[in-house]
């Protein structure tokens, strides 16, 4: 939790103040005078750029100055991030009511039935609070991944299973409680996209710039 805090706290707010500085706007939309970038998080990297524990963050490997995560993804997860001085961009991709798909890869214990998965499509209660609907597929194969630097502990006795996840809403560790509602807790979790911004072939620890035909398709440029 104080992970996820310390992300918050230097995401959306921080973004708009510097937004006013290098951002210029035509009718509410955004030109590209800002930075967003596309970065693949490493397993183990903490989701903000300062820790005062000496923990690997964003810092160690994207040396851009003023861009901030727009949205969370904890330290044991690993794939997409969205590094951004743009705050109207942020508020875009983190705010609820826009409902932005993001799709997930997460290895999960034990081989979930039908009946599981369609606990998670239709939602399930979190702090007694019920989640948005999801897609949820059962993948029939494991995805072609690089391994992890800190291997899985896996249990000897216990298969494990692959399943993409789409959410439209991005509660704290959602896909970990999800699943581990469902009696099939998450061993490895990897975003995969966010809306029309790809992880692709962009190799852990890399970013690229997001493209205009991205930017476009997020409704933030015309």
């Amino acid at each position: 939790m104080e992970e996820a805090g310390q992300a918050r706290q230097e995401s959306v707010g921080l973004i708009e103040q510097r937004s006013r500085r290098h951002n210029k706007r035509s009718e509410g939309k955004t030109k590209l005078t800002s930075r967003t970038v596309a970065f693949n998080k490493p397993y183990g990297v903490l989701p903000c750029f300062t820790d005062e524990q000496g923990r690997p963050t964003l810092t160690d490997y994207v040396k851009i100055p003023e861009v901030y995560a727009a949205g969370r993804l904890d330290r044991d997860s690993e794939g997409l991030m969205v590094l951004t001085s743009d705050g109207v961009l942020a508020h875009h991709i983190t705010d609820p009511q826009h409902k932005l798909p993001k799709v997930y890869l997460a290895q999960v214990e034990r081989i979930p039935n039908e009946d599981a998965l369609d606990q998670l499509r239709l939602g399930v209660l979190l702090n007694g609070k019920r989640t948005r609907p999801a897609k949820v597929q059962l993948l029939s194969e494991a995805p072609s991944l690089p391994d992890r630097p800190v291997p899985i502990r896996f249990r000897k006795s216990v298969p494990t299973a692959w399943v993409q996840i789409t959410l439209r809403e991005g509660l704290n560790r959602q896909v970990r409680r999800m699943t581990a509602a469902v009696g099939h807790p998450t061993v490895r979790l990897i975003r995969i996209s966010m809306g029309p911004i790809l992880l692709g072939d962009l190799q852990s620890g890399q970013w690229r710039e997001v493209t205009a035909q991205e930017m476009k398709e997020l409704g933030m440029i015309q």
